[in-house]
Order: structure tokens, then sequence, then C-alpha cells
């Protein structure tokens, strides 16, 4: 496992499913965990299961599609752990689940605002103090839909797609810097989306068997070896966690298996 031993890790979106499981993984691995999300119970909780276990964790309530919540978040994270050495944007939504026609225009515009402004927020409140230290991984949360389209999905489609670019653009600008930016596409996960997603019944991804959607936990394990020396021959590029080549590098059981 990546030693992240002192490491300050932020990680948006960590009140369930990959978020939890993250804070949980890197906990685990040594850092000081900073978990961020609107529902403050539930983070709490975790932040005080893993400090029960002897890690350091810290639970702020952060709102990702406010710019000025996240950047209180980075510096109260920063006061209590010392500079970023890592942010994970996992926070995201895919409701309401519905064809273009039939889309709500205000639940369409929240998933752009959390999906793509969350991340952009993330970035912007980062990079600065990633560049004047030299150094600092950031990893985006990304999809099969960056590059592929879902009927039903406009808006998390055209998300993930502006969050890979956002990736590359960040890459493009502060790779030759020593920083690390790169994206994870896990795949389907065994986690709240796929009950709004099998709900929906549209397009094929809703008629899937739950048994073939993979833990977040192995997601969680994913993003630890990202976070160390694995991760270099993936800046700028999202990493797909959907073959045997990819599962076999993070240690974790082949797709047919």
């Amino acid at each position: 496992m990546t030693d992240m031993t002192g490491k300050t890790v932020i990680i948006t979106g960590a009140s369930r499913g990959i978020g939890a499981a993250a804070a949980e993984a890197f906990a685990g691995a040594g850092a000081n965990v900073v978990l961020a999300a609107r529902s403050q119970d539930e983070i709490a909780a975790i932040a005080a299961n893993i400090t029960a276990a002897g890690g350091n964790a810290l639970a702020l309530r952060c709102d990702v599609a406010n710019w000025d919540a996240v950047a209180t978040l980075v510096a109260q994270a920063e006061e209590a752990f010392g500079p970023t050495d890592l942010l994970i944007n996992n926070a995201g939504l895919i409701d309401p689940i519905a064809r273009l026609g039939d889309s709500d225009v205000e639940g369409w515009n929240k998933v752009i605002d959390v999906n793509v402004k969350g991340v952009y927020h993330g970035l912007r409140a980062v990079l600065p103090g990633m560049q004047a230290r030299g150094k600092g991984t950031v990893i985006n949360i990304s999809s099969g839909a960056a590059t592929s389209v879902l009927e039903g999905w406009s808006h998390y489609c055209a998300s993930k797609a502006a969050v890979l670019s956002l990736t590359r653009c960040a890459h493009e600008e502060y790779g030759a810097q020593g920083l690390r930016i790169m994206g994870l596409s896990p795949g389907t996960v065994a986690t709240a989306l796929q009950t709004s997603i099998r709900a929906s019944g549209i397009n094929p991804v809703s008629q899937l068997d739950p048994a073939v959607h993979i833990p977040a936990e192995w997601v969680a394990k994913a993003l630890v070896w990202l976070a160390g020396p694995g991760g270099d021959d993936w800046v700028g590029q999202d990493f797909a966690l959907k073959s045997d080549e990819a599962r076999e590098k993070v240690g974790l059981p082949p797709v047919s298996g």
C-alpha cells in the first residue's frame, strides 16, 4: 500500500460510497483525512470511526457548487493538518435521470453545478498552493460517460466530459511544475447512484445485474494506488478500472473473476 503517513488528503462527497470508502482507505494508509460533504452528521460519524481506530480525520460541511465554501474548506483543512497533498474531487450527482426533452431544467443545472463547477472550485482552491510548493496531486472521479453517451444521461455525460477536459487542462498548465493531475474512471460501482439508475429504467446500465457492480472499497484501493508512484503514468488522463490489466496493477481481482 502507498504510504501516506502525515499527508493531508481532502475528499469531497465523503458521506457515502466511494468518498467514505476512500476516507477510510487513506486513513489506513496513514493520511490526515478531511471529509467534505453537505451531510455533516454522516461525515462526522465516519470521521469519528476513523479517529476511534487511531487515525486522523476531520469532517467539514461543504457544498462544492459554492466557491466560497470550497475555499473555506481548503483553508480549514490546511489550518488543521497543513498543506494539501492530495485532493480527490469525488462529489457528484446523476439525478434526475431523463431524456433531454423531459428533463427538469433546475435539476439538470444542479448536476452541472456540482459535477463540473465543484471540480473547478476544488482545482482553483488547491492549485496555487501546490504550485508554490512544486508538488501535489489531484484525482478527479471520472466515468466512461466522459467519452460516450447514454440515453437519459445528457447532464452526467456532459459533466464528465467537462471533468476530463479539466483534468487535461490542469495537467497542461501545471504538470511541468511537479503537479500530478489525473482522473479515475471506475466503471459501475455499488453505490446509491446505482439505485437511481436502476429505478429510471432508461438505457442498458439500468438493466445490469447488481452483482456486476464493484465495491466502493475497490475504487478506494485504486485511489490510494494512484496517489503513489503508480499514478505517474496516468497524469493528464483517466485511469480506467475496467480491464484485467488495470485491476492487476492495483491488486484487484480480474474482470472475469
